[in-house]
């Protein structure tokens, strides 16, 4: 079986997803984790998450004559890579904790079920992420098969295309201005207060669920099913990363109502790389929203394409 085929196997990576999240469990029943083992664990998750954004890179770069496949191959790309520098950064400051403990940490119940469902997270993420890529090849393959004797069609609508992504890009552009800012002003006294970390938790579970919104409404409106598998494997990494964000943040304001005296405990470093994650989860959200209307884009314009096919081929 071709890796494009094992890439669109829904059972396989199932079985792979399932497989790591026990692996996981199993290491954490004890309520504690020893260095070794959150090596393994991450280990695992950097490794699968570069390899998914170097066989991504890679597809973008390949010469192509639909400029649209490469624009969404980079966009995925551009996905796994702010997942990446949050798995970097959490797992360095993890590895870094359990060393200065000693090279085992216990926590408590609930820290423990907040780090699993991060774990799982990741896993469910970059499963998604892996799905659409193998259908998105597919969908590329597809379109020059059927363009193959329409070579003149094959660049129909790209400039308007390209224009509206533009214009979406540079919206993505200021909104991640903007939330640079944000962050950059409350952390600058070093200290987060409830409604700081309420008005942060509150604009990214908002963006991210009206994304999944959107993006599963396109997964129904498609009538081409490579299309629609993509959709649906985009969908359900940002449905990961909604789901893991609600455990945070629900977390977090518990924390800093309850006991606020963990708050003080916190080292500017601790703030630094709190607030790279929060951007690169916010990278991860707006390269979705560009990469979505690609995806729109390439839908209408495969429709487009088959129904001439079908047109001429009757006459």
């Amino acid at each position: 079986m071709k890796t494009d085929e094992l890439m669109r196997d829904w059972r396989v990576i199932a079985l792979i997803a399932v497989a790591v999240i026990l692996i996981r469990t199993a290491i954490s029943i004890d309520r504690t984790i020893t260095y070794r083992e959150s090596v393994c664990s991450g280990v695992v998750i950097i490794l699968l998450g570069w390899l998914i954004f170097t066989y991504l890179y890679s597809l973008s770069r390949s010469e192509t004559s639909w400029l649209i496949s490469n624009k969404m191959a980079q966009g995925l790309a551009i996905t796994t890579f702010a997942l990446n520098i949050y798995a970097l950064i959490y797992y360095g400051m993890r590895w870094y904790q359990l060393l200065k403990a000693g090279g085992t940490a216990l926590f408590v119940p609930h820290e423990f079920f907040l780090r699993d469902v991060r774990y799982a997270m990741l896993v469910l993420a970059y499963s998604g992420i892996i799905w659409a890529t193998g259908y998105l090849r597919k969908m590329h393959d597809n379109y020059l098969l059927v363009t193959e004797r329409m070579p003149e069609m094959r660049k129909g609508g790209v400039s308007e295309s390209i224009f509206r992504i533009i214009t979406d890009e540079r919206t993505v552009i200021v909104l991640l201005g903007l939330v640079f800012l944000w962050r950059s002003v409350i952390s600058f006294d070093k200290q987060i207060v409830l409604w700081e970390s309420m008005v942060s938790g509150m604009a990214l579970i908002i963006l991210g669920w009206v994304l999944f919104g959107y993006i599963s409404s396109l997964a129904v409106r498609t009538t081409r099913p490579s299309v629609a598998r993509i959709y649906q494997g985009i969908a359900s990494a940002i449905f990961a990363v909604n789901m893991y964000t609600l455990f945070y943040y629900g977390m977090r304001w518990y924390t800093l109502i309850y006991k606020p005296e963990v708050e003080k405990t916190l080292l500017p470093l601790d703030f630094v790389f709190r607030d790279i994650r929060y951007f690169m989860l916010t990278i991860f959200f707006c390269t979705a929203i560009v990469l979505s209307k690609y995806l729109e884009r390439a839908s209408e314009e495969c429709e487009y394409l088959i129904k001439k096919g079908e047109e001429r081929y009757k006459e």
